[in-house]
C-alpha cells in the first residue's frame, strides 16, 4: 500500500510518542501490575506460584524465571513476592529470598510455599543441595514480605530421606497445611511424600509417608481443605495438567477425581495454587504465553476463578485471557 510522506511522517511521529510512552510505563510496572487480564504478573518472568491469604491481603509467592530467549533449562536464583487487597493490582516487592540464603545448597530456587504460624512465616522451598540431588530447606520471617534466613542451617528434606522412586528429584514442590493445629508438608516428583512437623515447624515429627491414590501423579502438590474435604490437587503426565483426588482423612484414602485443568499454553509444566479470598475462590497458575522463545523456561502466573459443584467436586477450571473482573 501506498503511504505519501506526509502520512508516513505523522505515522512515525505517533509511533515514537508511544515508544515513548511505552518506555515510562515499564519504569511503573515493575512497582504495580495492574493489566487487565492474564497474565496478572507481568513485570518479570515468574512461575511455580503459592499464594498466601493473611489478614486482608493476599501474598504470591513465585520463583523468578530468569532464563534467556531460547533456553532448554531454567534458570533460577531467587523467589518474589507480590501482594494484592483485591486479586487485581499486584505490587511487587524486593525479592525476600534467594538461594544464598541457604549455605548447603547450590541453586535452582524451584516451587515453595509460604504459611503463617504464631506470628511468624514459614517459607519450605525445593533447591538443589550441594552434595547433589534435590532437598527442601525452610526459611523463617517476622514479615510475609521478608527478609527471610535458613531456619536450619541445614535441608529439612533431603534426597536420601525418600526412597519410594530411585530418582535424584523427587524431593520438590512442597505444600504445607495446619489442620486442627497440627501441620502436614507434602511434596515429591514421580512418588508423592507427607508428614507431620513439629511445632517449631523446622523438624519433622514422626514417619515420612507415601501417598496413595493420586492417578498418574507427577509433582506439583497442592492441599487445601474446605467444609470437611482435602483436596490434593497435582501435575499429572508431560506436559502436564493438574489433576485431584479428595479424602475425608488427610491420611487418607485419597479417591481420584478427574482433571482440574488442562495443558498450560506454551509450557510443559503446571504448577497451581488454589485459596479462598473474601469469599471467591481462585486457581493460580503458570503458562509460557507471555513470550514464544522462552516458553517453559520464561512462565507467567496467571488467575482465573474455581468453583464447586454442591458435593465438593470441582469444576474444571477455564483459563482465560481475560482474567478475573471486578
Amino acid at each position: 500500500m501506498f503511504i505519501d510522506y506526509i502520512s508516513f511522517m505523522k505515522l512515525n511521529i505517533k509511533s515514537i510518542l508511544f515508544l515513548v510512552l511505552l518506555s515510562g510505563s515499564t519504569v511503573a510496572l515493575a512497582q504495580t501490575n495492574a493489566l487487565k487480564g492474564n497474565p496478572v504478573i507481568t513485570d518479570k518472568y515468574t512461575g511455580d506460584p503459592a499464594a498466601m491469604v493473611f489478614n486482608d491481603s493476599v501474598y504470591l509467592y513465585v520463583g523468578h524465571d530468569e532464563a534467556a530467549a531460547n533456553a532448554t533449562f531454567y534458570a533460577m536464583n531467587e523467589w518474589l513476592v507480590y501482594s494484592s487487597a483485591d486479586m487485581i493490582t499486584w505490587k511487587a516487592h524486593p525479592s525476600p529470598l534467594s538461594t544464598k540464603a541457604f549455605s548447603w545448597a547450590k541453586g535452582d530456587a524451584w516451587a515453595s510455599q509460604v504459611i503463617e504460624r504464631n506470628g511468624k512465616f514459614y517459607w519450605y522451598v525445593a533447591v538443589e543441595h550441594a552434595l547433589g540431588g534435590k532437598a527442601i530447606g525452610v526459611a523463617v520471617s517476622d514479615s510475609p514480605l521478608g527478609p527471610f534466613k535458613d531456619a536450619l542451617g541445614k535441608a529439612l528434606i533431603t534426597n536420601e530421606m525418600t526412597t519410594a522412586v530411585k530418582i535424584s528429584w523427587d524431593d520438590i514442590d512442597p505444600t504445607v497445611i495446619i489442620d486442627e493445629g497440627q501441620a502436614y508438608l507434602f511434596w515429591g516428583n514421580s512418588a508423592c511424600y507427607y508428614a507431620k512437623l513439629a511445632e517449631s515447624m523446622t523438624t519433622l515429627k514422626g514417619d515420612i509417608n507415601v501417598v496413595n491414590g493420586l492417578t498418574n501423579f507427577t509433582e506439583a502438590p497442592w492441599i487445601h481443605k474446605r467444609k470437611g474435604w482435602y483436596y490434593l490437587s497435582y501435575a499429572v503426565e508431560f506436559p502436564e495438567k493438574i489433576a485431584y483426588s479428595m479424602s475425608r482423612n488427610i491420611n487418607g484414602p485419597w479417591i481420584y477425581k478427574g482433571i482440574l485443568n488442562e495443558l498450560a499454553g506454551n509450557s510443559n509444566t503446571n504448577h497451581q495454587s488454589i485459596i479462598d479470598f473474601k469469599g471467591k475462590d481462585y486457581f493460580i497458575y503458570h503458562n509460557g504465553g507471555r513470550d514464544s522463545g522462552g516458553s517453559s523456561y520464561r512462565r507467567s502466573v496467571c488467575i482465573d476463578r474455581l468453583y464447586y459443584n454442591k458435593d465438593g467436586t470441582i469444576k474444571r477450571v477455564i483459563m482465560t485471557t481475560e482474567g478475573l473482573k471486578k
